[in-house]
C-alpha cells in the first residue's frame, strides 16, 4: 500500500484537494485563538490605566438603555396598580406640544444612532472574496503548493 501511495500520490493529493475546499480545522482554530488573544490584549491595554472617574463614566454610559427598558415595564405595572392615576398622567402627555416630541425623538435617535455608528465604524471593513483569497493572514497551504506547482510536471509522470 505504501508503494501505491507513493507512486500515485493519493494520500497527499487527497489531503491537498480537501484543504482547497475546506480549511484545515487545526490551523483555523489556531488562527481564531490568535485573534481572540489579540482582542483580549487590546482590552487589557485599554483598561490598564483606567481611573475611578473612567469607571464612573463607563457606568453612566451603560444606564440609558436599561432605564428605558425597565421604565417601560414599570409603566405597565403602574397601569395595573393604579389605572386612574395612570390615565391622568397619560392625558397629561397629550398636552405636550408636538415640537417637543420631535426634539425628544431627535435626542433619542442621535444617542442610539451615534452608538450604532461608533460600533459600525470601529469594525474593520469586510474583505471581498478576492481580497480573502490573496490575504496573507488566511493562507491555505494546499492552495499555495498547488499554485507553486502550476506548469510543473508531476513526479509520477516522469516514468514515460
Amino acid at each position: 500500500m505504501g508503494i501505491i501511495n507513493r507512486i500515485l500520490g493519493i494520500g497527499r493529493t487527497a489531503k491537498d484537494l480537501s484543504e482547497v475546499f475546506v480549511a484545515n480545522r487545526t490551523e483555523a482554530d489556531a488562527h481564531a485563538m490568535r485573534r481572540f488573544s489579540q482582542a483580549q490584549e487590546a482590552y487589557r491595554a485599554e483598561f490598564a490605566t483606567a481611573t475611578r472617574f473612567d469607571y464612573f463614566v463607563n457606568g453612566l454610559n451603560r444606564l440609558p438603555r436599561p432605564f428605558m427598558a425597565l421604565g417601560t415595564i414599570g409603566l405597565f405595572a403602574f397601569a395595573m396598580a393604579d389605572p386612574i392615576a395612570f390615565s391622568v398622567r397619560m392625558q397629561g402627555l397629550s398636552y405636550i406640544p408636538e415640537p417637543l416630541w420631535w426634539l425628544l425623538g431627535a435626542i433619542v435617535s442621535f444617542y442610539f444612532g451615534a452608538r450604532e455608528l461608533h460600533h459600525f465604524r470601529s469594525k474593520p471593513p469586510l474583505a471581498s472574496p478576492a481580497q480573502k483569497l490573496h490575504s496573507s493572514e488566511d493562507q491555505n497551504a494546499a492552495l499555495e503548493e498547488w499554485r507553486s506547482l502550476q506548469g510543473q510536471r508531476p513526479d509520477w509522470l516522469d516514468g514515460d
